[in-house]
């Protein structure tokens, strides 16, 4: 990877001929640049780019030309088509929000639990299951899937983990289903028709806040936190017993959730690496874990 990443191929900067994002060398880089990520991985010709982003094809080109030498963007050699490098991806991992998932999230748990007076939790996706990555005790002793942080369980069981399998990718989540349908099977009270009729009960709703009963006396909500392709990737969760999720708290709860896990996704960094490998991250936290937590999860 190159240190200094200028645009050292002669480009006319001054050309006032052609429409497009502006008239300097630095508009029209960025704005093939952000044309490419939003383009499937088979990449665009030139052609295509020109008329897009409003430029000629001899500027696009030179352009691409320049991009090409600082090894942001490469040239399929077969199609010839123009696609971000990998070298590109490498760089925004590098210049990407701080912050990790549980560190984004921790705020917002801790006015949640503030506010509400309930045990929160944050549970993210890792494979087939949720795992609780974060969680806040309210006043209120309660029992929960997870039990604390590090304990997981099958997507599907429990608010938080329902909510993340009804908002993931159609492909992904019919995959899950597959997978965890014996999983959940075992606790005698799912069958497919009832999983999949809640997951659709949720994405109606934008929440999950059926009471299984497998907890006797507890219940819960969750929503989804999305990233910007609005795929789940965690949850934020409300543990708390029966009697305080009643038909006129439950829509204030949700609301105040909501709130929290949509200020929280547009901050998520695609390259955390607690969003591929949530275990991981918690090493720091359980040192003393040597395997999965509880057998269900909140």
């Amino acid at each position: 990877m190159k240190e200094e990443l200028t645009l050292n191929v002669e480009i006319d900067a001054t050309d006032t001929g052609e429409a497009g994002p502006g008239v300097g060398v630095l508009p029209r880089a960025f704005a093939i640049l952000r044309l490419l990520a939003g383009e499937a991985s088979d990449g665009l010709r030139v052609t295509e780019i020109a008329k897009q982003v409003g430029l000629t094809q001899a500027t696009v080109h030179r352009t691409l030309q320049a991009l090409i030498a600082q090894d942001v963007v490469e040239q399929c050699e077969r199609s010839r088509r123009y696609r971000l490098s990998i070298a590109f991806f490498v760089l925004a991992a590098r210049a990407g929000n701080p912050m990790n998932l549980r560190d984004l999230c921790r705020p917002s748990v801790l006015r949640l639990c503030a506010s509400l007076g309930d045990t929160i939790f944050v549970l993210a996706r890792s494979g087939f299951d949720a795992v609780c990555l974060d969680r806040s005790e309210g006043p209120i002793p309660i029992r929960s899937f997870t039990g604390d942080i590090g304990g997981r369980i099958a997507l599907g069981i429990g608010q938080g983990s329902l909510a993340i399998l009804a908002f993931l990718p159609p492909a992904e989540r019919e995959e899950v289903i597959r997978f965890n349908l014996p999983r959940v099977r075992e606790l005698g009270m799912f069958d497919e028709v009832y999983l999949r009729t809640e997951i659709e009960h949720v994405r109606a709703l934008g929440y999950a806040a059926r009471n299984t009963g497998l907890l006797e006396g507890m219940s819960g909500v969750a929503v989804p936190i999305c990233d910007a392709e609005g795929r789940a990737v965690a949850a934020l969760s409300v543990g708390t017993i029966a009697g305080r999720l009643s038909a006129d708290r439950l829509p204030v709860v949700v609301d105040l959730l909501q709130r929290e896990a949509l200020a929280i996704g547009p901050k998520l960094n695609p390259f955390d690496p607690t969003l591929r490998r949530p275990v991981q991250s918690l090493a720091a936290l359980l040192p003393n874990q040597t395997g999965p937590g509880t057998a269900l999860g909140q």
